[in-house]
């Protein structure tokens, strides 16, 4: 049996939470919602008067004119009270809209800034897939805004139950708990199915993530090719059925639960109007009431369960959008890691920077064993410095590490005998200029991608000297618009594609023009052929000019050019020295490189 988590929020603190929120974000859509609240009484109050008033002007045999003078003026009231709430509703709902996707944004920018060690864990991934449910719109509800309007809700069905409570109370006290305690039983009810519903959300937030990623993988040009070559549509096709399976289940239970509700709901509705109106047909049999009394006092029964059912409801709302607003709350106040910001960046900045890694290990969250073992070993300021071992070795780790994304389970970075964890991220961050092995463009001009800046903040003169270097001068000259050519195909209708290659160089040439005195290439040429990758080496002098550079390859005989090579080999230095150091030495890298030049050769011959 699932163990019960208790909200981080209680709904009342959750709804106060969202209504200053509104009033902070959209003054206007709050004070609306205050308006709404006497507006919405005074129109129901006036549509139940008003049949009592007719009774009332004929049984007392009022004279014509009377009667047509205050029936109209109520009906006036009427009218100009329902046009009044119907446009305030229109532009409440304007304003709320803005505010949502105001409010969205906070998500938006908690994935762009949150640590990325964070941003990684699949907990925290989910977590923000939950919180995206508070903003989005679904059958007509949305958690974040609903949760507002329902607390106003509250308050006016209060209202209106003190106001009309009341009223019927003078015919028969007996009138107002009679109406009263069905709800509640109803609202017992609902509340049950809204905590079940919320014991199983991680659930159906982690089936629906796989059925959305199979669902769209057959819009994905990259994976489109391995679908048909290698016949996975069968089996593609098997999982989505499995999945949907797994989910109309889901549905069925959601949809059973909410039937039995429900079904209580109209259960309990039948009982309670049926025993008020017979005890108002008793009394105006023994000439307790008046009829126009029981015109008002039956319009007000017809009314009544909907003022206390739509407390109930209104509460019931609140509960449910306040389960995941939790999520939205959590995900936006989330813990975030920073450094203590005593380091200064314009110390380190403008000169090439000398990296000690003293004592680092590291270990990802729930792996049985460390990644990285004690690594101890200084990059020293100018030096060109290759990284080299087997797949899983920890070198891409090794790069996280060194580019601020990850923080060491023990030991410590330090840049220039600073900390790492002395500078705030976003300064760290302006010391390196990485590229890293995933390769991700998105709709903007090869410019703007280089610069990772509008247009009007980009060095067009610059940007072109960076691709051309990174060795994407043919291209440009390809393209008609040059630099100002846009990516993706799908989205701009006179885009390019680049291929592997292609786009592995654009990641290049960012990193150049970045121009950070530390430069971090994570297996650069991985997606190049031989020659563009000799190219790559040629130029590669004029790339870490003045700076200190670390480069990660698998390819042997492209490290040839570094000043010193580290040999990982199980999360530890295994060897290190030069090229030619290692090759005499006999150990792991002459091994590695013996077989690796059967390949050179291979690719030489062919």
């Amino acid at each position: 049996m699932e163990k019960k988590k208790k909200p981080s929020h209680p709904a009342l603190d959750n709804a106060v939470w969202a209504v200053e929120m509104l009033r902070k974000n959209s003054p206007a859509a709050f004070f609306i919602l205050l308006l709404l609240i006497p507006v919405d009484i005074g129109v129901q109050y006036l549509g139940i008067y008003l049949p009592s008033l007719v009774v009332s002007e004929v049984t007392e045999q009022q004279s014509y004119s009377h009667a047509l003078l205050a029936v109209c003026s109520v009906m006036l009231a009427l009218l100009l009270g329902t046009l009044l709430k119907e446009a305030l509703g229109y532009i409440q709902l304007s304003n709320l809209r803005m505010y949502t996707h105001k409010v969205a944004d906070k998500i938006t920018r908690k994935r762009l800034y949150m640590f990325f060690q964070t941003y990684e864990n699949k907990e925290v991934r989910d977590l923000g897939d939950r919180a995206d449910l508070a903003v989005e719109t679904w059958n007509g509800e949305q958690p974040l805004t609903d949760i507002v309007t329902n607390l106003f809700g509250v308050v006016k069905n209060i209202l209106s139950y003190l106001l009309f409570g009341t009223v019927i109370s003078f015919a028969s006290p007996l009138l107002v708990p009679i109406l009263t305690i069905g709800p509640v039983i109803n609202f017992l009810a609902v509340r049950a199915y809204n905590r079940w519903e919320y014991r199983h959300r991680a659930r159906m937030s982690e089936l629906n993530q796989k059925l959305y990623f199979v669902q769209n993988l057959p819009n994905d040009f990259a994976a489109a090719k391995d679908i048909r070559i290698y016949s996975m549509v069968s089996w593609l096709r098997e999982c989505y059925q499995k999945l949907s399976a797994e989910r109309a289940l889901w549905d069925r239970r959601m949809v059973r639960y909410s039937f039995i509700s429900q079904l209580a709901e109209l259960c309990i509705i039948l009982i309670r109007d049926g025993a008020a109106y017979a005890l108002l047909i008793f009394m105006i049999l023994q000439n307790e009431i008046t009829v126009d009394e029981f015109v008002l006092c039956f319009a007000v029964v017809s009314s009544f369960a909907s003022w206390v059912g739509g407390m109930m409801d209104c509460w019931n709302k609140i509960n449910s959008g306040s389960l995941k607003l939790c999520d939205f709350r959590d995900y936006i106040d989330y813990p975030e890691e920073d450094g203590s910001g005593e380091a200064k960046l314009e110390d380190h900045l403008f000169a090439a920077p000398e990296i000690v890694f003293d004592d680092v290990s590291f270990r990802y969250d729930g792996a049985g064993e460390d990644t990285l073992r004690h690594l101890s070993f200084a990059l020293r300021g100018g030096e060109k410095l290759a990284v080299v071992g087997a797949n899983g070795a920890g070198k891409t780790t090794l790069v996280k590490l060194l580019c601020g994304l990850y923080h060491p389970t023990s030991g410590e970075i330090r840049v220039n005998g600073v900390p790492v964890s002395e500078f705030r991220r976003e300064d760290y961050y302006r010391l390196i200029s990485p590229v890293f092995q995933d390769v991700r463009t998105a709709f903007f001009s090869l410019a703007e991608t280089v610069s990772g800046a509008h247009m009007k903040d980009t060095d067009a003169i610059r940007a072109e000297r960076c691709l051309r270097l990174a060795g994407l001068g043919e291209k440009l000259d390809s393209l008609p618009e040059g630099i100002m050519t846009r990516l993706n195909k799908k989205v701009n209708k006179n885009g390019t594609e680049l291929s592997g290659g292609e786009a592995q160089k654009l990641m290049l040439a960012r990193a150049l023009y970045k121009d950070a005195p530390l430069l971090v290439l994570d297996e650069p040429t991985a997606a190049l052929d031989p020659i563009a990758e000799s190219h790559i080496y040629h130029t590669y002098g004029e790339m870490c000019a003045g700076k200190t550079s670390l480069f990660i390859s698998h390819r042997l005989a492209s490290t040839a050019f570094c000043d010193r090579i580290l040999l990982l080999k199980g999360g530890s230095i295994a060897e290190e020295g030069t090229h030619e150091d290692l090759v005499h030495a006999g150990g792991d890298y002459q091994k590695l490189f013996e077989i690796q030049s059967c390949w050179y050769q291979s690719e030489g011959n062919g």
